[in-house]
This record gives structure tokens, C-alpha cells and sequence, in this order.
């Protein structure tokens, strides 16, 4: 797994874990239905667990858009102003 990344890495954990619970949970000397209530209360944590994560990602990806966006304004305004640079020295050069 060379070519993989962290978030691929975390991914396979979080899975592993989720298939370890679940094993475990199988063969747990517990009654149907706390198991059950055990179930869904875990697949609840992992649904909160998800939609944060979610969220998270959300963010990150809006923040390296607004830093996008500023970089690009930024390199506009000073290719505007080498633009304008340029611009007045072939005037100087002409007007000789």
C-alpha cells in the first residue's frame, strides 16, 4: 500500500473496527435484545462519527477554495500591474 494515502489508511481502520465490533457483538453473551439496542446505538456513534467527518472535510475543502480564490486574485493584481508597468514603458520608449 505505497500509493495510499492517510485518508485511505483511516478508512481501512475505521472499517476494520466497525467489522470487529460487529463480530464481537455476535458472540457476546448478551440477550437478542440488548445486542440489538447495542447495534444501534453503535451504528448511531457511527453516523455521528460519519456526518462530523463530513462536515470536516466540508470545511477544509471551503477554506483551500477561499485560499484558491485569493491567490488568484492576488496573482490578477500583480499581473495587472506588471501589465501596467509594461505598458508605460513602451510609452516612455515611444515617446523618445
Amino acid at each position: 500500500m505505497p500509493n495510499c494515502n492517510i485518508a485511505t489508511k483511516v478508512s481501512y481502520f475505521v472499517a476494520g473496527m466497525g467489522i470487529g465490533a460487529a463480530i464481537a457483538l455476535l458472540f457476546a453473551p448478551q440477550s437478542g435484545e440488548e445486542t440489538r439496542k447495542q447495534i444501534a446505538e453503535k451504528a448511531q456513534d457511527g453516523k455521528d462519527y460519519v456526518t462530523a467527518k463530513g462536515r470536516d472535510i466540508r470545511k477544509q475543502a471551503e477554506d483551500l477554495v477561499d485560499q484558491g480564490k485569493d491567490l488568484v486574485s492576488k496573482q490578477k493584481a500583480r499581473l495587472a500591474d506588471v501589465l501596467e508597468s509594461g505598458k508605460q514603458a513602451a510609452r516612455e520608449t515611444f515617446a523618445r
